[in-house]
């Protein structure tokens, strides 16, 4: 068997002796290094002819392409204008992929507009040139132009035209065409672009959808489209049908498959399996970045904390690398265990010791670390410091911290950074009006409601999920639609009950209205979350786990009541909120009551 070297050496030796004997350009064995990897070895051949053909330039431009060299490939592109070869429609489509995939996209643009005739390759060229230089908007735009051209798209327009729309957030449109695609339009590609696109927008169950009408057709899943459901299923919580599509990777031989395992990973410990998702990190063979940031968050988030920190010392002492995902793990870590000091450290290794810029992210976990040591100060001195304007994340990392100190004050001077970077995060006006409300302060909280009906802000709602048989069920506040109403509120009303017996009283403080007791009770009886466990109890048999995903933070009196019925029921139950994993059992929670 040859090895790359010999079979260069040998392809050369051939080529010398053609030279020799015909002086003819051997466009065969260019293809033949080209196919091989060997790109600088092909240029040379190509440089080597005394008069290259157009077929010749075509391929040193895709050899150029290969070794993503503009400086290489405008020298050819020289050769071109200089008239060595002619300047067919094959020449400017390879032209074209070549700018594209270098980075000149203005040059390729060019090239696109001043072809005298446009094949659906050199539009596919284009809409992909746009997509590899993070430019969606105008890939479909060309998209858009070509059917004003009427010209027939095919499977690679289609795809990439669902790329384009997805990028963007038009998931609707993206949608409307995929549903429009025949069979034989839609390739592996489309269905994987269709399906991670609802992923990233956060149509986890459209998703999940999908991939099942995919699995009906005759394209089968690869490991890009089952990382994707895998995490749609981390985005629902849905450790069920994530465990079915485990199972499905292992049938079809993707399980070690990195991308897969690494989501899978993810998966478990965002569905607070965080012991599978351990199981799985010791089985992998080959372990990246992404494998260790999804085992250290994994940890972190699911109150494991000194593991998290544990972990990310070995993943120093295999050499590898971390990055702005790692520290947001570890720093999370110090913040859940209060670690201010190491914390510190942490935070400052990422500069000094890592060669990193700190994100803002990673001013965020510190930020709120000094907040819950009432270092209010410090933290208004480290944004003061920051390299960068502060953005959302920080001064809204800061309203947080404000809240927990009750500091009204710097409070409102992070709420007023906020409203103008996103006014129309309802989130913020929340938070503020809660302030006031706790000081009793009504007649702020009515300016908070009329700022924001005035700027049309529309508050979203909370929410909370639990999968039962492989099915989702979603539950608002006192919500009364469920089929099942009657006994998931008689079960609740039970619930209430023995936990009065043993010394239960409902934290009304929580409610923050202008309203009586009463219906403050009433109010917080009723919370989604409460709701969905109550459901849970009565679906689930003994001995399971209920697993609920709440998409704000859980309140007091909720945390208090799911702790005192983890006691008396005798169940584990978990909660994913906006904030953490709570473990609870036995009447205790894994995040020791700091949230």
């Amino acid at each position: 068997m040859f090895t790359r070297r010999a079979t260069t050496r040998l392809a050369r030796q051939l080529l010398d002796e053609t030279f020799q004997r015909t002086q003819l350009p051997c466009n065969s064995t260019m293809a033949s290094l080209i196919s091989h990897g060997h790109f600088e070895e092909a240029l040379q051949c190509f440089i080597d002819m005394p008069k290259p053909c157009a077929r010749a330039h075509v391929q040193a431009l895709n050899a150029c392409s290969s070794l993503s060299n503009p400086w290489l490939g405008r020298q050819v592109h020289a050769r071109l204008v200089h008239g060595l070869a002619p300047m067919n429609p094959f020449v400017l489509n390879a032209l074209l992929g070549m700018y594209a995939k270098c980075g000149g996209i203005k040059a390729a643009r060019q090239i696109f507009d001043e072809m005298p005739q446009r094949n659906v390759v050199s539009w596919n060229a284009m809409i992909a040139a746009y997509l590899k230089n993070s430019l969606p908007r105008e890939s479909l735009n060309v998209f858009l132009e070509m059917k004003k051209y009427r010209v027939q798209p095919d499977a690679i327009t289609l795809s990439s035209a669902l790329t384009a729309y997805l990028r963007l957030g038009f998931v609707m449109e993206a949608s409307d065409l995929f549903d429009g695609m025949t069979e034989n339009e839609r390739d592996g590609v489309s269905w994987t672009a269709m399906i991670s696109g609802y992923v990233q927008n956060g149509v986890y169950g459209q998703a999940l959808k999908l991939f099942v009408k995919m699995l009906g057709s005759s394209v089968r899943p690869d490991s890009f489209t089952l990382s994707s459901v895998v995490s749609a299923c981390a985005g629902l919580a849905c450790v069920e049908i994530g465990k079915a599509i485990h199972a499905q990777a292992m049938a079809i031989g993707f399980q070690s498959d990195l991308l897969v395992s690494s989501a899978l990973l993810n998966m478990y410990a965002k569905c607070g399996e965080v012991g599978d998702s351990w199981v799985l990190f010791e089985l992998m063979r080959v372990r990246n970045v992404v494998s260790w940031n999804a085992m250290i968050t994994g940890f972190a988030q699911n109150g494991r904390d000194m593991d998290a920190i544990v972990l990310y010392e070995k993943m120093l002492q295999s050499h590898i690398k971390p990055d702005d995902i790692t520290f947001v793990g570890v720093l999370s870590a110090c913040g859940h265990e209060r670690l201010l000091d190491e914390g510190l450290r942490y935070f400052h290794s990422i500069s000094e010791l890592h060669g990193m810029a700190p994100s803002p992210d990673h001013y965020a976990c510190i930020i709120n670390l000094l907040g819950h040591f009432g270092k209010l100060e410090q933290a208004m001195e480290l944004i003061m410091s920051m390299p960068n304007k502060p953005n959302y994340i920080i001064w809204s990392t800061l309203l947080s911290i404000c809240k927990i100190n009750g500091n009204i004050e710097l409070a409102e001077v992070a709420a007023r950074h906020i409203f103008e970077l996103n006014p129309q995060d309802s989130g913020p006006y929340i938070m503020l009006s809660n302030m006031y409300a706790a000081c009793e302060r009504w007649g702020d909280v009515a300016s908070i409601r009329k700022l924001m009906k005035d700027r049309n802000v529309k508050k979203s709602p909370a929410y909370s999920s639990i999968e039962i048989n492989n099915q989702v069920h979603t539950f608002l506040a006192e919500d009364r639609t469920h089929p099942q109403t009657q006994m998931i509120y008689r079960e609740l009303r039970r619930l209430v009950e023995e936990l009065r017996e043993a010394g239960y009283v409902h934290d009304t403080n929580f409610v923050l209205q202008d309203v009586g007791e009463r219906e403050k009770l009433e109010s917080i009886c009723y919370h989604s979350e409460k709701l969905a466990l109550a459901f849970g109890l009565i679906s689930k048999p003994h001995g399971i786990p209920i697993r609920i995903m709440k998409n704000i933070r859980v309140c007091g009196d909720c945390h208090l009541f799911i702790k005192l019925v983890s006691r008396v029921s005798n169940r584990s139950i978990i909660l994913r909120d906006s904030n953490r994993f709570h473990h609870f059992s036995n009447g205790e929670c894994s995040c020791r009551d700091a949230w």
